[in-house]
């Protein structure tokens, strides 16, 4: 039973819009306040907007914070309360409903111009946190802003258009006319793009495009991490972001429910600072069970083509790719992974249950099934059938809140066998023994490990084999003497091996 002196924070009661508009709890939101320099919270004149406003919580920890460092200057309470709401807090709420929440929690009252609202200055009803009906600009079936389906997003104005404010404009900088010190917030994360299923596509980097845009003096935002190595869309966001010499802080929550505790957010979460005077390294802090899993190490991001987010990861992967034959680097495993369809066929296509009647028979492996084929229905890379290969599966997901093995087992495929787009051909060989050495070398902790720093969600495309090289297959390659070869540390391989576990042939 709660004392009857507890009084509950009503932003941690309340649920989810759903796993893509996610509500941030209080604890986390100071955490990422805690982000921007101290003496912000006692100069009257900084401004902040929250321009994907959900439940206010930024803005009312902000307003907690100046509140406190604003005693000295304006000692009147009331007075100091009426400077705050009205002259530094502003939002932009994301749905006529955020927009009622966020200012329930920011005013105290449903009003900004209410009874019992905290700021007597206003004299409207919404105050600066505003909410209004925004439509996309549709050109050839898209939305010049945000890239949605017209057939998706066309709908009455009684249906919510999905159209967010901040996003939807050449010049967001006339929403307020004024311009802002900081902008934070937590923006939404996707729109379903008219693709095939569920398919979708990220929204949150348009967020901060546009907030970058308006230069301020400090953007903070917590986003899903995905842009780090992958998501859709995203290549020249992460080349502009992984190259901003501006970006002061990361903080990376890479463990599943570890950011948004009960909301699964594949590849994790992070939050950033931006700071338009700073220019150099950025210190990249990993985060576990809520608590600063080492030290942070500053570094450059743009080291390589996707951030790697372990900080302990770093050393390794320059070991490797410092490693030299003949005086050249060692070529890698994504010239020798086959791209998706390696044959042409869909995930969703089967075969005859038995060879029968068919001419010049190929096995097919396929979801969750294997079926036969003649060999003329092959729709590209029939020169590859008579190869031996080693089958990977194209996505590798996990439901656990920890990814410990990355990569499937291997399957070796004989010549006269082939897949669907289940599968990626890993590696083509002209007898078994390469085939099951290389299958041997894909199982190792090293691998597997080097695919990690890669593999951002549960897709596992030639791209995330971009790190590991390609070695000789003159031998069967095992864990030790990979380290061995590299040259790796005791601590360096105690890190793989706390990361990995380990993987054991199966029945091929």
């Amino acid at each position: 039973m709660f004392s009857s002196s507890y009084n509950p924070d009503v932003l941690t009661c309340i649920a989810n819009l759903s796993s893509d508009e996610v509500f941030t709890p209080p604890q986390l939101a100071n955490r990422i306040l805690g982000l921007l320099p101290a003496d912000l919270w006692s100069d009257k004149k900084a401004t902040f907007l929250d321009p994907g406003c959900k439940s206010g919580v930024f803005l009312r920890e902000i307003a907690k914070r100046l509140d406190k460092g604003l005693e000295k200057q304006i000692p009147n309470r009331q007075k100091r309360m009426n400077h705050i709401f009205k002259n530094q807090l502003f939002g932009l709420a994301i749905t006529e409903l955020t927009a009622l929440l966020s200012r329930r929690s920011v005013y105290c009252s449903k009003t900004a111009n209410g009874k019992y609202s905290v700021c007597e200055s206003f004299d409207n009803p919404e105050g600066n946190i505003r909410f209004g009906r925004v439509e996309h600009t549709w050109e050839k079936g898209r939305c010049v802003y945000c890239g949605v389906n017209e057939e998706d997003y066309e709908r009455g104005g009684e249906l919510e258009s999905h159209a967010y404010t901040f996003i939807h404009t050449d010049k967001p900088e006339e929403i307020f006319n004024m311009k802002f010190d900081v902008i934070i917030g937590n923006p939404p994360y996707q729109l379903n793009d008219g693709g095939h299923g569920a398919s979708a596509s990220p929204i949150y980097h348009k967020f901060i495009e546009s907030a970058i845009n308006l230069k301020p003096h400090y953007i903070v935002m917590i986003t899903p991490s995905r842009w780090f190595a992958g998501g859709k869309g995203l290549d020249e966001f992460r080349e502009r972001m992984l190259g901003e010499s501006r970006l002061r802080n990361l903080v990376d929550y890479p463990k599943l429910y570890d950011g948004f505790p009960g909301v699964k957010i594949r590849g994790g979460v992070s939050y950033f600072l931006w700071d338009r005077d700073y220019s150099g390294s950025c210190s990249v802090q990993t985060m576990w069970d809520g608590e600063p899993l080492g030290p942070p190490m500053k570094r450059r991001l743009d080291a390589y083509d996707v951030l790697v987010r372990r900080n302990e990861a770093v050393s390794i992967l320059e070991k490797v790719r410092a490693y030299r034959v003949g005086g050249q680097p060692e070529p890698t495993l994504d010239e020798r992974v086959s791209s998706r369809k390696p044959f042409g066929f869909p995930t969703n296509f089967h075969g005859a249950e038995t060879p029968r009647g068919l001419r010049q028979s190929v096995k097919i492996y396929g979801s969750q099934r294997i079926s036969w084929i003649s060999r003329s229905d092959i729709q590209q890379n029939q020169e590859w059938i008579d190869d031996w290969k080693v089958l990977m599966t194209a996505v590798q997901g996990t439901s656990a809140a920890v990814e410990t093995k990355f990569l499937s087992n291997p399957i070796i495929a004989n010549p006269g066998e082939a897949c669907t787009e289940t599968y990626l051909v890993a590696g083509r060989f002209d007898s078994e023994m390469s085939a099951r050495r290389y299958a041997a070398y894909l199982r190792t902790r090293f691998v597997r490990f080097l695919v990690s720093l890669r593999k951002a969600t549960q897709h596992a495309n030639r791209s995330v084999y971009a790190f590991v090289p390609d070695i000789p297959l003159n031998r069967e390659w095992t864990d030790e003497k990979l380290y061995e070869r590299y040259g790796l540390s005791k601590v360096e391989i105690a890190f793989i091996e706390s990361i990995v576990f380990p993987m054991e042939p199966t029945d091929e």
